[in-house]
């Protein structure tokens, strides 16, 4: 668990998601403005910074590099309903840790906390296995028993996405969103298209990944 900075303007969500992080172990502090969020984020231990774009007196991405060309460290995740593409690689070009698209589920939030946190302080190991898949994301690689995966790069998004929330239901538009760029133009079939590559590359001794009728996609062990 750690201590977390999230700045957010919105003061109905600040409440709500600092409510769900603290019910899940950590202690939360809430800067709602640019400048707040600086003057304490230099002064204050903090495990993990979530910050919001569309501050009141600046960018959050003008935030994001002050941090940085200041030397802090701390892993920094953007949180935003902007979604513009140039937004995001700005982000991460300054040094954001992550980006994670408003709406999300509070689950999701949590899980890229954890992985983020478990990263920075080098406990994390980068393997992740499922059933007979063992997926190492430090080297990209992916293995079904002795067999290695030649995975192309939005098979990758997809099965990261899916690893990130096992046993959950993750919805058709979600994985586009993830797996797809803002600007890149997305067939009615093209997540199908790609869930059954994927399917095909698991083959039969793999993890499932289920089909929940009306719903979405679910990548399950057995």
């Amino acid at each position: 668990m750690a201590r977390i900075l999230l700045v957010e303007d919105d003061p109905s969500l600040a409440r709500g998601l600092a409510a769900s992080l603290k019910a899940a172990g950590h202690t939360v502090d809430v800067a709602e403005d640019g400048e707040t969020a600086l003057m304490v984020a230099f002064d204050e231990p903090f495990g993990l910074v979530t910050l919001d774009l569309g501050l009141p007196d600046m960018s959050g991405l003008d935030v994001l590099r002050r941090l940085r060309a200041g030397g802090f460290k701390t892993p920094v995740l953007i949180l935003t309903a902007r979604d513009a593409l140039e937004d995001k690689i700005d982000g991460l070009d300054l040094g954001a840790d992550d980006y994670l698209l408003k709406p999300f589920e509070p689950s999701e939030l949590e899980a890229r906390i954890r992985a983020l946190l478990r990263r920075s302080q080098g406990e994390a190991s980068s393997v992740i296995a499922v059933g007979n898949l063992v997926v190492d994301q430090a080297h990209a690689t992916a293995t079904v028993g002795d067999r290695a995966l030649d995975l192309r790069r939005r098979e990758w998004a997809l099965l990261d996405r899916l690893l990130a929330r096992v046993g959950k239901v993750v919805s058709k538009e979600r994985l586009a969103g993830e797996i797809f760029g803002f600007d890149e133009p997305v067939g009615p079939n093209a997540v199908e298209v790609y869930v059954a590559r994927l399917r095909r590359k698991l083959g039969d001794d793999g993890p499932e990944i289920r089909t929940i009728r009306g719903l979405g996609y679910m990548l399950v062990a057995d």
